[in-house]
């Protein structure tokens, strides 16, 4: 009877001592990998600004949101000389295969500049295909919805959607349609106030 309440504590206090080395390595690596991976996400950030806001503006990397229609949405605003020439907005749907995140970039005249996809879950092949099928994304660059209609073929509009995948393109459309809305509501300088600013 000793013996086992002795194997007992002994296997407590090794699997005391396993939790404790573990939970130090991993604050040890959490420590010296976080400046890193922030550097790196920021990197990666202004790449995806450039490539969606017009060029020869300055960019305010400086995360804002604004709250529409019940959605909270992040914005990074562009200017030059002062004025503000445009907006990246992170939008989000429900794609195919689940969260589809697109930055959005929209002048202030409300035409589309570009958009780029952030991250997705659609299917290799087909709706995955979102990310890089410069024939489906290009149909956005420059986009006036004020002369087109922002939604796909099939529902009356003026975009192709990628083939074998309507879902996914509908839900990238619909990303882009609501970025234009916030680009909008920006410029008209209409808004909900967002609980995340206060």
């Amino acid at each position: 009877m000793m013996a086992a309440q002795s194997n007992l504590k002994n296997m407590v206090l090794c699997l005391t001592a396993v939790c404790f080395v573990c939970a130090a390595v991993l604050a040890a690596t959490y420590a010296v990998t976080q400046e890193p991976i922030a550097r790196t996400a920021q990197h990666t950030l202004q790449q995806s600004l450039a490539e969606v806001l017009p060029q020869d503006t300055e960019i305010d990397v400086q995360e804002q949101t604004l709250l529409l229609d019940g959605t909270s949405y992040s914005y990074y605003a562009c200017t030059q000389d002062g004025r503000v020439q445009g907006w990246a907005i992170r939008s989000v749907t429900a794609g195919f295969g689940g969260p589809l995140t697109l930055l959005v970039g929209v002048r202030a005249d409300g035409t589309v500049h570009a958009a780029k996809v952030l991250s997705h879950s659609e299917t290799p092949g087909l709706g995955a295909k979102c990310k890089e099928d410069r024939t489906f994304t290009g149909q956005f660059k420059s986009f006036d919805p004020r002369t087109r209609k922002l939604a796909v073929r099939k529902d009356g509009g003026d975009i192709d959607a990628i083939t074998a995948s309507t879902i996914t393109s509908r839900a990238y459309t619909l990303a882009v349609a609501n970025a234009v809305k916030v680009a909008a509501a920006l410029q008209d300088g209409t808004r909900e106030e967002d609980p995340q600013n206060e």
